[in-house]
């Protein structure tokens, strides 16, 4: 799955989650790191895996759920040190529906495997011919239904997005007027 649809995906998981909990859409610095979470498994892995070639493929470490289910439990109990669990609850929501999103093809093709979710206890292929390309991966890509099924995904979260009144775009204009020199 592409960032878009990553992203997608974990947002519509957690409005979920909002709405069951709280019975309110996203906050603000949730949705923010709900989106940071939703990116992390690629963020560390394709690095790893594509140019520093210290993991066997872009899904392994990042992807595993012997790293994301500590690592989310880990950050949700730090952030509810500080009365912040939520903070830990969207980064987790949004790293776990990564991985579980990016195994969703395993279910129907029978080249696609699910091993990274336990890896390094269950074996990953390493890359054949060397990393792919992301210009290459987009080209083999562009008529999967898989892949434009996150189109309309996208949509559907953006519809929900803007009915919750755009949550984390506060922060981040706050945050870029900070940074912005004032007018002269």
């Amino acid at each position: 799955m592409w960032p878009l649809g990553h992203v997608a995906v974990a947002y519509l998981c957690y409005t979920l989650a909002t709405r069951a909990r709280f019975d309110a859409p996203p906050a603000h610095v949730p949705a923010l790191l709900l989106v940071l979470g939703s990116q992390f498994p690629d963020l560390v892995d394709k690095p790893l895996a594509w140019y520093l070639l210290v993991l066997p493929t872009g899904r392994s470490l990042a992807h595993s759920l012997l790293l994301l289910v500590p690592l989310s439990l880990a950050l949700t109990l730090v952030a509810a040190r500080y009365g912040r669990s939520e903070y830990g609850v969207a980064f987790g929501i949004g790293a776990l529906s990564h991985t579980f999103a990016d195994v969703l093809p395993a279910l129907w093709d029978g080249e696609t495997t699910a091993n990274q979710l336990l890896w390094p206890i269950t074996p990953v292929e390493p890359y054949p011919g060397g990393p792919p390309t992301i210009l290459g991966l987009l080209r083999d890509s562009a008529t999967d239904p898989y892949f434009l099924v996150q189109f309309a995904l996208a949509a559907i979260a953006f519809a929900y997005w803007r009915r919750h009144g755009y949550p984390g775009l506060e922060v981040l204009r706050a945050a870029v007027a900070r940074v912005r020199p004032a007018p002269s």
